[in-house]
Order: structure tokens, then sequence, then C-alpha cells
């Protein structure tokens, strides 16, 4: 009796055993956790975005949903203030990778504005896409240029975010501090609300284009886009280099004209410890999905291969270099 006992509870291990085999027992992320594809040697890819509306969310859902098909990890796309709190989940590892702003990235490297010290555990995938310095107003608020913002109510972005750092930056250079505006620190959505309520004069909404609460608010209120002067951003470039001359082009918001800007790189960051494996992988499967990302939000259709080797502010990964040597 007691052999049979024995032999009865082999077979149900094996059994057990075999069915997990089958399955594919292995923890999800393990290098042979997908079906027809490489798995990462991590289980978790969180990717900091920004706010639910702008283009860094949109465009970081669909690479985490990639990620995921792909190679079997928990991949998702993570909500934030953006640039500033980005770089410090990365510095603090609670995420892996950060869509995020030139300038600050510039800032968190040398160790200057927003970071008391150099954030040294974070490497660059890629240039991406232009963000368009968008300042927006009621068509009836009188503000035709960024001087005209002194004394008026004004959104600069969440606290801390890319927005915010480049509005500074970029009010700074026209001579304007936080002392001559009524500063709000908003985020998109919120921004465009103001202007519709009329709570606020005008709003900084930095981002790829087309910007959808800008959209939104176009589609509510007659507004206004504040042009920059090209050669006055060529003089701000001197000591902030990140710095370019773009147009928002007509059409963009019912603008009958192209509006002269200025305009940042994006970066798409991710973590030194994550391995040159996986971080060519995760590079791979990045531009390999390039059409994707196009299609959720149009931003994402500006980023080449080519154009994303140049430009970049932080250190390569080893991975992203692996693939770009490879092309």
């Amino acid at each position: 009796m007691k052999k049979n006992r024995l032999f009865a509870f082999a077979a149900a291990t094996a059994l057990t055993a075999s069915i997990l085999a089958a399955c594919g027992g292995d923890e999800a992320g393990s290098k042979d956790s997908t079906e027809g594809g490489k798995g990462l040697d991590t289980n978790i890819v969180t990717i900091a975005t920004g706010g639910s509306s702008g283009p860094y969310n949109i465009i970081g859902t669909t690479l985490a949903s990639k990620y995921s098909d792909t190679y079997g990890v928990n991949s998702k796309p993570q909500t934030t203030g953006a640039s500033v709190e980005n770089i410090n989940l990365i510095k603090e590892g609670k995420v892996e990778m950060a869509f995020l702003m030139s300038d600050v990235l510039t800032e968190a490297v040398a160790g200057t504005g927003n970071f008391s010290a150099p954030v040294d555990n974070i490497q660059q995938i890629a240039s991406l896409y232009p963000n368009f310095v968008q300042i927006v107003t009621p068509a009836n608020s009188g503000i035709k240029t960024i001087e005209d913002l002194k004394g008026k109510r004004v959104a600069v972005g969440d606290q801390n975010s890319g927005v915010e750092v480049n509005a500074r930056n970029l009010l700074a250079g026209h001579g304007i501090t936080y002392d001559d505006i009524k500063v709000d620190y908003l985020g998109y959505a919120e921004a465009a609300d103001g202007l519709k309520s009329g709570a606020i004069d005008a709003a900084f909404l930095t981002s790829g284009l087309p910007n959808s609460s800008v959209m939104e608010l176009a589609n509510s209120i007659d507004i206004t886009l504040v042009s920059v002067n090209p050669d006055k951003i060529a003089e701000i470039a001197k000591t902030q280099p990140y710095f370019i001359s773009l147009e928002i082009p007509a059409d963009t918001y019912g603008n009958k004209e192209a509006i002269p800007t200025a305009a940042i790189m994006n970066a798409l960051a991710i973590s030194s410890k994550i391995s040159e494996e996986d971080g060519y992988e995760l590079t791979k499967t990045f531009f390999e999905n390039l059409e994707a990302l196009g299609n959720s939000h149009q931003a994402a259709t500006e980023i080449t291969l080519e154009g994303a080797q140049k430009g970049m502010v932080a250190p390569i990964h080893p991975g992203a270099k692996k693939y770009y040597d490879e092309q």
C-alpha cells in the first residue's frame, strides 16, 4: 500500500512538471519566456512619461505594449510630472526608461540647475523629435510678444517639468524673471482649462506637434500663438545650446501662417543598470516599431534612425551603441 502511494505521488509530480514545462513555467521576463522571441534579463520595464494627455504618455503607452508583447515582461508607462521627475525616478531606481527633454538631461549630466550633483546612472538611447515651445494666449488678450507677458498670469508647466525649465530659461533670455509675472504651475490639460475659463492669460505648452490640449482649446476659443524671434533664440543658444529655432507649421491649430518659436530635442533615456544585452533589445524593438509609435502620435513620425544618433547630451547606453554600430 505504501509503495502504491509513493508511485502515485511520483506520477503526479512528473505530470505537474510536464504541464508546467508545456505551459512555459519560467518566470515572465526570463530568457526563455517569450514565444518565438528573445527574453530579457529584467522582468520589469517601467517607462516614465509625462502628463496623461501629452505625447510622452501616448507614445510611451504604445512602446510599453510592444515591449510586453515582444518579451513577455511587465512593461507599462508611468504618468509623471515629466523631465525632472523622470530623471529622479531613474536615479532612484524606480523606473527603467524615461522620456524627457534635452535641456533637463543636460542639467542632470552636469549636475546643474535642478540637480545639485551629476546623475551618474542615466544614459541615452536616442534623440527623438523636437519639442516646440508653444506659448498660447486667447486671441483677445493683447499679448503679441514674450515681453507682453510681464504682469500677466502665466502657466509655465508642472513645477520642475521640462516645460517649466525651458519656460524659465526662455523668459530669462528675454530679461524676464518669475518676479515679473504671476506664475501658475499647470500641466497641459489644466493650462488649457485655465485659458478657456480666463483664470490665466497665457501658457507654455512645450511638446511635440500637435498638442492635444491645444487642439481642444482651439476648438473652444480663438487663440493666438506667441512668436519667438529667431535672432533672440540664437543669442540665448550661446549659453543654452539645446535651444534651436523652428516654426510651428501653418494650420497646426488653425493658424494661417507659420509661427517662429524655440524648440528643444526630446530624449529617450535608460538606467545604466540595464544590461548591454537588454539595452540592445530595447533599442532594436523601439526602432522596429516606429510606424506603430507614429500611428499613436504624429510627433513620433519625426523620429529617424539617423537623427536619433545626433545631438545626444548624455552618455550613450552600450546596448544602444551596439545596435547603431550594426546598422
